[in-house]
């Protein structure tokens, strides 16, 4: 996962495409997001398949490792980087379907809503 210091590690378990920067980026400026506060990515309990993602902007806690990715400052517990080890997200923006999406190598099995795994 990468060198930690200060609990900020050097390389990112898990990357932002542009298109959910840029969606994240409009949060932000829209909701009136704190500066000080932090992209959460993680897992919860729950969902048709186990385990349900979280992703929301939050003030960093004392068991997060934090780290940047494409210019967003981001959060996650540690204890949930097994789970997210390598995952991409992106924000579709089309007629059939649109919001965030989750692509999760470590994900045994997903479900149709694309916000719940396995693992």
């Amino acid at each position: 996962m990468g060198t930690v210091t200060d609990n900020h590690t050097t390389t990112a378990p898990l990357s932002l495409t542009e298109g959910a920067v840029e969606q994240l980026n409009q949060i932000r400026q829209q909701e009136n997001i704190p500066a000080d506060y932090f992209l959460r990515v993680g897992v919860k309990g729950g969902g048709c398949s186990g385990f349900s993602y979280v992703l929301g902007f939050d003030k960093r806690q004392d068991n997060d490792d934090t780290f940047e990715t494409n210019g967003i400052q981001v959060v996650m517990n540690k204890a949930h980087a097994i789970y997210l080890l390598g995952m991409e997200i992106d924000f579709h923006n089309g007629l059939d379907n649109r919001g965030f999406t989750f692509d999760n190598p470590n994900a045994k099995s997903t479900c149709g809503c694309g916000t719940s795994f396995s693992a």
